[in-house]
Parts: C-alpha cells; sequence; structure tokens
C-alpha cells in the first residue's frame, strides 16, 4: 500500500512540475518573448552575475574541450547553453520539453530530450560529464536520481545545490541534539527543518558527508568541493548594472564578499554547494583547475574487499 501511494505521489509531482512553465508562459508566444528578453539582456547585469557564480564551477572540466554533457532539469536550456559556449557538447533535458523546443528554435541550444532524471533512458557511461544545477532539491526521490546519474556518466556528475547547514553550524548541530526528545519544540525554533515546496515534494538540501558516502559506497575515487554564495538574487536583477557607483550592486557586493570570508573561515556554511563526484580519477590539468578555483579535494579510500 505505501509503495502504491508512494508511486502515485511521484506522478502527481512529476505532473505539476511539468506543467509550471506553461503556467506562467503559457503560450508558444510567451515563451518566445521570454528567450528574446535574456538575449537582450547586456552581461554587465546583475543576474547575469549572480549565474555566473554557479556557472564558473565548471570551469575545470570545461578545459577539455568537445565532452559530451547531460544536463537535468534544464528547463530553459540555459546550462546546455553555457557549456555549448564553453566548448563542450551538451543534451538539455527535462520532465516538460515545452521550453527546450523554443530554446532549440531560437537557437539557445541544439538538441533536447524528454527525461526524468529518476529514470534516465541512456546507455551505461553514455556522457563524459552530467550537470544537475539547482534542479536535485525539487526532486520527490533524488537519491533515484543521482545513482541514474552516475550510471550514464563516464568521468563523473556535477551537482550544484543548497547547502544543507547542520553538519557545518556547531550552534544548529548542538541544539538538533538538545532538543531531539521536543520535537515540537526543536520545530518552532528551527523553522525551516522541514520545508516542503508548494507541488508537495520535500526540499533536499546537500551536505558534503553525503557525497563521500556516495562515493565510497561505489568504490569511486574522488569528490571535490566547492562552496559558493550566489543567492543575492531580486526582482528586477536584470535591469541592474554590475557597476560599483550603483548602489544595489554595491551593496550586495559587500554582503557577499562578507559571506565568503565567514565561509573561509568556517564560521558559517557558504549557500550553495558544488559537488564534482567523479567515476574517473581526472587529469592533470582538470587538477590545476580545480585547485586553481578553490576546490577542496577528497580523495577516496579503495575497498580493501573488492
Amino acid at each position: 500500500m505505501f509503495h502504491q501511494e508512494s508511486l502515485m505521489f511521484n506522478q502527481e509531482s512529476y505532473d505539476r512540475h511539468s506543467e509550471w512553465y506553461n503556467l506562467h508562459y503559457p503560450t508558444e508566444a510567451n515563451k518566445v518573448a521570454y528567450y528574446k528578453k535574456v538575449k537582450a539582456l547586456s552581461d554587465d547585469t546583475v543576474s547575469k552575475w549572480l549565474q555566473n557564480i554557479f556557472f564558473r564551477c565548471l570551469t575545470p572540466l570545461l578545459v577539455t574541450p568537445s565532452q559530451k554533457w547531460l544536463t537535468v532539469g534544464d528547463a530553459y536550456g540555459f546550462d546546455a547553453q553555457y557549456i555549448l559556449s564553453n566548448g563542450g557538447n551538451a543534451l538539455a533535458t527535462d520532465l516538460n520539453i515545452d521550453f527546450l523546443k523554443v530554446a532549440k528554435d531560437e537557437e539557445i541550444i541544439r538538441e533536447y530530450a524528454a527525461e526524468n532524471a529518476e529514470k534516465l533512458s541512456f546507455d551505461n557511461d553514455k556522457f563524459d560529464y552530467v550537470l544537475c544545477k539547482e534542479s536535485y532539491h525539487h526532486f520527490p526521490r533524488p537519491y533515484a536520481a543521482l545513482y541514474e546519474m552516475i550510471r550514464v556518466a563516464k568521468k563523473g556528475i556535477v551537482v550544484i545545490e543548497p547547502q544543507d547547514p547542520v553538519s557545518k553550524m556547531p550552534l544548529l548541530l548542538l541544539l538538533n541534539n538538545l532538543l531531539a526528545n521536543y520535537v515540537h519544540l526543536l520545530n518552532k525554533v528551527w523553522k525551516n527543518r522541514f520545508s516542503y515546496e508548494p507541488v508537495g515534494n520535500f526540499v533536499y538540501k546537500v551536505s558534503e558527508r553525503e557525497f563521500e558516502k556516495f562515493a565510497a559506497g561505489l568504490n569511486l575515487p574522488l569528490v571535490a568541493f566547492k562552496k559558493i554564495n550566489p543567492n543575492f538574487y531580486f526582482q528586477g536583477a536584470a535591469d541592474v548594472k554590475t557597476d560599483d557607483k550603483n548602489s544595489k550592486f554595491l551593496l550586495i557586493k559587500i554582503k557577499k564578499k562578507l559571506l565568503d570570508i565567514l565561509v573561509s573561515l568556517k564560521i558559517l556554511p557558504g549557500q550553495v554547494l558544488a559537488t564534482i563526484v567523479f567515476k574517473q580519477f581526472p587529469n592533470d590539468n582538470e587538477l590545476k583547475k580545480l585547485k586553481k578555483t578553490g576546490y577542496h579535494l577528497v580523495y577516496i579510500p579503495k575497498n580493501p574487499y573488492l
């Protein structure tokens, strides 16, 4: 009974997610207008500046050109677009491809497919890398998606998602332990302990330890982590220039710089965790780039019993 109810809930979640974009952009003309607006934006806007904080996490892997990438949960195709613009090949996928059809027509992407990240249709080792950016926490069963992504990847997967702060904030961890027997009180103090989306999904934030265990369980060689702080978006960010004379941008820069310092001192966790789980050990050039761009490398010891 539980299994059947779980499958029904997951299907309802998929249906709600797949129609979300059509609720906001119901016609093809709406979608075309959206892409034309994005294309018209100059590169020196706050929205692009913030988005590039995410995308720069891919730099160490894009140094090797012409690799095959799969992007999952890439509703607008912008993840694939970035990879294409930096010398890679990318297939953009999402549950609903209504937007991606228009994205191809508008030359944002080259190819697309309708895919459920929790049950990918591709063969093993089909792509060099799989990218899941700001989508994992939306999945009804993200662990299923994690195993699917690593299955179809030849070299590794990249997951860029909100970070679970518990393991990185001693006071919050202490509070969790002290109030473990007083659940109602703990939930009142820690208001976003259990977060749910309007479509019904629990919001899965990620942690370094999760990925370390995932890699160790599959006898994978290396995991790389980078903490970033890009969550300063506001309505109208696309209209604000990245000019220090602009008070809005200057304030964001100051806030981000302060947060970056606190994260580097390990006083606070990063807003977002960029994780690369490698199936194959990266080459020397990629390793140098990983270190140079601020990644922390965790070498997973081989399982002595395999």
